[in-house]
């Protein structure tokens, strides 16, 4: 009976004593186990390919999107290598720049001087254009050769009536004069010690802004107005002077007062703006110093009239007989022979041209312990239409 009771025990299934049914139950979950895990595995990795696929192909997408801030994107990075460069010395990032603006963005390591930052080329530039000098109302031009050529034409193109049956007659041909004017190096030098340099809270670039432009702002004004082209712009003032009715090309006109050293009246004032092309006048300012202003401020018509009238608002200049008047300190005061007053188109008459780039070295050496920085930029100007600027002569003729 034991026998055929074994029998039936093996099949109807049930396992012999001893066998490992626990064993292989284990085996089983743990091997299907191990398949899902390479499963999820799987799905991980796949995941994490298709997120890096996504961001490449963001990136692309915003590398080809044309650049709407790329001024002051690009500007943060050589502001701030041109600060490290500035405060240590250290040109390594500056090196490593290959920045393309408009002007002034591109580092210069050939002779190790580094072309200003954006920033502060532009601040130099504006405080330029804003100060007493002629530059403000003359006409400035960028150039990026040595010289600069102006091309005017100094006579008229001859004409003459004609009638249907009689022959034409030849007429006068324009004289073309070629004006070149050089371009010269202007520097500045201001220093600084390396104490302050260290000390992150200080303006560096505000500082030597503001430095640089004020060294070149008085530099430039003096050479506009007296400089004698040698190693520096040619001053209008410089050129020969003849008087207005026996004027010619190459001179400057000017109107005697009839007074050694003085001005006489007021009729002198209107002398000169007529003695100027009606063509020049519309554009026409006054050029004089603050003690000449001092004393044609009080010049009154035949009505007692001021001729001299404050402008209405701070930044608008004062005028006389209508016309702006720039106060430049560097024209001479009322002498006997002497020009003190200039009027004119100085747009047309007076032509200043410049290189786009501002140049500085950073020199720790020659003044311990302070820092010397050596800015340059090339910078030129002459009269460009001698028959757009009058003077006023304090003399008898």
């Amino acid at each position: 009976m034991s026998k055929t009771t074994e029998t039936k025990s093996r099949a109807g299934g049930d396992a012999l004593p001893g066998e490992p049914v626990a064993e292989i139950r284990a085996a089983m979950t743990g091997f299907v186990q191990e398949i899902k895990d390479f499963r999820d595995d799987i799905h991980h990795k796949l995941k994490q390919q298709e997120e890096r696929l996504t961001m490449l192909d963001k990136k692309s997408v915003t590398l080809s999107r044309p650049a709407l801030s790329a001024a002051r994107d690009e500007a943060a990075p050589h502001q701030k290598a041109f600060e490290a460069y500035v405060r240590s010395g250290d040109d390594d990032a500056l090196r490593g720049l290959s920045l393309e603006g408009k002007a002034m963005s591109s580092a210069v390591a050939a002779d190790g001087g580094y072309l200003v930052d954006p920033q502060t080329a532009d601040t130099i530039k504006s405080v330029l254009q804003s100060t007493s000098s002629l530059r403000s109302v003359a006409s400035v031009v960028n150039v990026e050769a040595t010289s600069y050529d102006v091309l005017i034409d100094s006579t008229d193109v001859g004409s003459g009536w004609a009638s249907e049956l009689a022959a034409t007659t030849e007429t006068g041909t324009p004289t073309i004069e070629r004006i070149t004017i050089p371009l010269y190096e202007l520097s500045a030098l201001p220093k600084v010690s390396q104490r302050l340099l260290d000390d992150s809270a200080f303006d560096i670039e505000g500082w030597l802004a503001g430095r640089i432009a004020d060294k070149f702002a008085r530099a430039e004004a003096a050479a506009f107005i007296n400089g004698d082209g040698v190693d520096k712009p040619t001053g209008f003032l410089t050129h020969p002077m003849v008087d207005d009715s026996t004027w010619t090309w190459g001179n400057l006109g000017y109107v005697p007062t009839g007074v050694d050293g003085d001005i006489g009246s007021a009729d002198k004032i209107v002398d000169l703006v007529y003695a100027l092309g009606a063509r020049y006048r519309a554009n026409a300012s006054f050029v004089m110093n603050s003690k000449t202003a001092g004393q044609v401020r009080q010049l009154k018509d035949a009505q007692g009239r001021f001729l001299w009238a404050d402008g209405l608002a701070a930044s608008e200049p004062a005028r006389l007989m209508g016309y702006p008047v720039l106060i430049a300190e560097d024209m001479p005061d009322i002498s006997t022979l002497g020009a003190a007053i200039a009027f004119g188109d100085f747009e047309a008459g007076y032509t200043v041209a410049e290189r786009p780039d501002l140049r500085i070295l950073r020199d720790p050496f020659s003044a311990k312990p302070n820092v010397l920085f050596y800015a340059t930029k090339r910078v030129g100007g002459d009269v460009s239409d001698f028959a757009a600027i009058k003077l006023l002569k304090f003399s008898v003729a």
